[in-house]
């Protein structure tokens, strides 16, 4: 069986270069890979914390506790209801300023992290070539 010359030419031509291709996954693929999975990270701490449904029942009961208020006209029972529905409220604005708190947090380390490993990516090579040098020269 005779093999052509324009065979291993051809195929010479699809070979692309090692360094090209690492340099195309260390700085675009990667990068980019990393930033949708940081967005996911934000995306999944908005719906996790809710903090659109937190703001608008900011001053609901904490849990749908409520008292209901008696038929009759009775002055005490209707301070006594009054003062617990007004305390239940309060706890329901104390506890949801807490998770909305406890959620700006959490987007602040996203955040942060984020920004750490995103960098510490692209400085990388670097760090591994300042490395051996370390190991060499020391």
């Amino acid at each position: 069986m005779r093999v052509e010359a324009n065979s291993s030419a051809s195929f010479a031509e699809k070979k692309e270069n090692i360094f090209a291709v690492w340099l195309e996954w260390q700085f675009y693929e990667v990068p980019r890979f990393l930033l949708q999975i940081w967005a996911n990270y934000f995306i999944f701490a908005v719906n996790f914390f809710s903090f659109t449904l937190l703001v608008k029942t900011f001053f609901s009961p904490w849990r749908r506790y409520r008292w209901r208020y008696p038929r009759g006209f009775d002055i005490g029972e209707f301070f006594s209801t009054l003062i617990s529905n007004f305390f239940s409220r309060i706890l329901g604005a104390l506890m949801r300023v807490v998770l909305i708190v406890a959620g700006i947090c959490f987007q602040l380390f996203v955040a942060l992290s984020g920004l750490i490993i995103f960098i510490a990516w692209l400085f990388l090579p670097l760090i591994v070539i300042a490395g051996f040098l370390f190991i060499l020269i020391y």
